[in-house]
């Protein structure tokens, strides 16, 4: 009876610890799928690969990108963003023009519509040699569902000089901060 007993005992004792595992178990598959689900529609990470982006981003810096940001608002002049080339390769540049705008460089002055504006984020070393939309595209204006993207390095950046006006589709996100390296870290502002 004593023998019954103890097996008893030691047979709940496995029963519990099955027990705690599903539950560890099912614990792990709920952050799992979470977790998931925040890359997938939320926030995921990102690495510069190359200078376009100097001196604003250098290469190697490690981004988190917005993907939840223009589902609710449209981008930005001088927003940061992500956006598909290709089916491999994303891109990170510099919104420059939105829809409906013409962009114009003359002298190394942006001007959008025909006015100036600031580009509080150039450095007076990089050069952006002249061009308007028109020349560079058969464009008057930046087509509607579009955006004209830069490299903030201007001399070393392939971007809507080269590849056209961005369709709003393909864009991935906003990229408003450095996680990566620490000594880096900070969230991008725009003035």
């Amino acid at each position: 009876m004593l023998q019954y007993v103890h097996l008893r005992h030691a047979g709940v004792r496995i029963l519990e610890i099955k027990n705690e595992w599903w539950e560890w178990s099912k614990t792990l598959l709920a952050a799992v799928i979470i977790a998931g689900m925040i890359r997938l529609f939320f926030f995921s990470p990102v690495v510069v690969d190359g200078t376009s982006m100097v001196p604003t981003l250098q290469d190697g810096d490690r981004m988190i990108v917005n993907k939840f940001q223009y589902k609710v608002t449209a981008p930005d002049r001088f927003d940061i963003v992500v956006f598909h080339v290709s089916e491999r390769e994303d891109y990170i540049k510099r919104v420059i023009g939105l829809p409906g705008e013409s962009v114009e460089f003359e002298d190394n002055q942006l001007y959008i519509d025909g006015e100036p504006v600031d580009e509080f984020f150039s450095d007076d070393d990089i050069v952006t040699e002249d061009f308007t939309l028109f020349n560079l595209t058969g464009y008057e204006e930046v087509p509607e569902g579009h955006l004209f993207v830069m490299g903030d390095n201007r001399e070393y950046s392939k971007d809507s000089r080269h590849i056209g006006p961005v369709p709003i589709d393909e864009i991935v996100g906003e990229t408003p901060l450095i996680y990566w390296p620490v000594d880096d870290m900070k969230i991008i502002f725009k003035e």
